[in-house]
C-alpha cells in the first residue's frame, strides 16, 4: 500500500489559481489579454474550475526486451526537466504507480505515446495516440498510470496533458466514474490552407455538422453545457492563423499555454508572445492566433476554459475538498478502506507488450 509519508510528499502539488489582473493597458489587445505568467517546470497555473495542468514530453528510447523497462532506474521522484525523459514515481517502468484521489476529476489527453491504466474499480487497459481518458475520482479511487516502453523497433516518445478539473461540493463524494474518448471520436479541425489545426479534446466548438459533444461522466462540472468547459490543442504552422471563437456564455475563464514554438513570433490578437508563458484572456472576444510566414517551426498551444466553481478550496496531495476537516476525513477514509483496495498484482500495473 502507499504510506502516508508518500502521500504527503510525493503527491503534493500546489494549486496555483489565477486571479484577475487589476490593471490593463489602453490598447484592445492589452484589454483582451488580462495577464501573462511565466511557465516553470512542473504544474502550471490554472484558472478555476481547473486545479492542475502538466505537459509531459518524454523521449523514451526503444524497448530492449519484453520487460518494457527504461534503461534508467528511478529514485521514486524523478522529475528532472533537463533529462531527455523522466521516470516520475516509477522504478523501472516510468509513470505513476498506484495512488489515490478524492474530490475532483483527472483528464489525460494524449498526443503521442501509450499509457497503461489500472484502478481500484477494476478498469484497466492501454490507450494513447490521441485518446482522452476522463476519470471522476469523486468519493475515492486508486489508480496507476504507467508509460511502458512498448515499441522495440522505434523510440517510445510520449506527449500528453494531465489536467485536474475540480468538482463542486455537491459532487465531491459521488461514486467514481469514467469516460473514454478514442482518437477517432475527438474532433479535429484544419484551416482551409492547412497551416493551422485545432484538436478539441472536449468542448462544444469546431464540431462537424450533426455531430455532438463527447459525453463526460455524469457528475462532471463539464456535463452542464452552461459551464462551457473546453480543452483545445492548437497547432499553427509558419504563415498560418486560426480564430478560436469567443465562449458560448459570459463569465467563462480562458487561458492559453504556450508550450512548443513559443519563440517563433506567434501573436495573439496582434500582440507578440515571447517565452514559455500562460496567457489569461477575455473569453468574450474571438481569439486570433497567427504565426509569421518567416517562422522556422510550428507553435503549439493548449487552451483551457470553463465557468469558475467559485467555492472554498482545501487541497493536500491527491485530495481536493472544500474544508481542512474534509481533507482529514479523506486521509482517515483512505487509511481505513484503501478506497476499495488494489486488485492488481503489482503497484505499477502494465500489460503485455503485444497489446499494442
Amino acid at each position: 500500500c502507499i504510506h502516508f509519508r508518500f502521500l504527503l510528499t510525493v503527491f503534493f502539488v500546489s494549486i496555483q489559481p489565477f486571479h484577475r489582473a487589476l490593471a490593463m493597458s489602453s490598447s484592445s489587445a492589452s484589454r483582451a489579454i488580462l495577464r501573462i505568467l511565466p511557465v516553470t517546470a512542473g504544474p502550471m497555473p490554472t484558472p478555476d474550475p481547473f486545479l492542475l495542468c502538466v505537459y509531459h514530453r518524454d523521449e523514451y528510447p526503444a524497448a530492449s526486451d519484453s520487460s518494457m523497462e527504461a534503461p534508467m532506474v528511478g529514485n521514486g521522484h524523478h522529475f528532472d526537466p533537463e533529462a531527455p525523459y523522466r521516470m516520475y514515481h516509477g522504478s523501472r517502468i516510468p509513470g505513476f504507480p498506484q495512488h489515490p484521489h478524492r474530490g475532483f476529476e483527472t483528464i489525460t489527453a494524449t498526443i503521442e505515446g501509450l499509457i497503461d491504466h489500472a484502478d481500484s474499480v477494476g478498469n484497466a487497459g492501454r490507450y494513447g495516440e490521441g485518446d482522452v481518458q476522463w476519470m471522476t475520482a469523486g468519493s475515492g479511487v486508486v489508480h496507476s498510470e504507467m508509460f511502458p516502453l512498448v515499441n522495440r523497433d522505434s523510440p517510445n516518445h510520449t506527449r500528453l496533458f494531465q489536467i485536474w478539473l475540480n468538482l463542486p461540493a455537491k459532487n465531491k463524494m459521488v461514486d467514481p466514474s469514467f469516460a473514454m474518448f478514442w482518437a477517432n471520436e475527438v474532433p479535429k479541425h484544419t484551416s482551409k490552407d492547412g497551416n493551422a489545426s485545432v484538436t478539441t479534446f472536449y468542448g462544444n466548438y469546431f464540431l462537424k455538422p450533426g455531430s455532438a459533444v463527447n459525453k463526460p461522466p455524469n457528475n462532471s462540472w463539464a456535463a452542464d453545457p452552461n459551464n462551457d468547459v473546453a480543452i483545445f490543442h492548437v497547432k499553427v504552422r509558419p504563415g498560418g492563423s486560426i480564430t478560436i471563437p469567443k465562449t458560448n456564455f459570459d463569465g467563462i475563464n480562458r487561458s492559453l499555454y504556450f508550450l512548443e514554438g513559443y519563440d517563433q513570433g506567434v501573436t495573439v490578437l496582434g500582440r507578440p508572445i515571447q517565452g514559455k508563458v500562460v496567457v489569461e484572456v477575455d473569453a468574450s472576444i474571438d481569439l486570433d492566433i497567427q504565426l509569421p510566414v518567416e517562422s522556422k517551426n510550428s507553435c503549439e498551444i493548449l487552451i483551457l476554459q470553463g465557468r469558475p466553481i467559485d467555492e472554498p478550496l482545501a487541497q493536500h496531495g491527491p485530495f481536493v475538498m472544500n474544508t481542512q476537516r474534509e481533507i482529514y476525513e479523506a486521509f482517515q477514509d483512505y487509511s481505513r478502506t484503501q478506497f476499495g483496495g488494489w486488485p492488481w498484482p503489482r503497484d505499477d500495473m502494465v500489460f503485455p507488450q503485444e497489446k499494442g
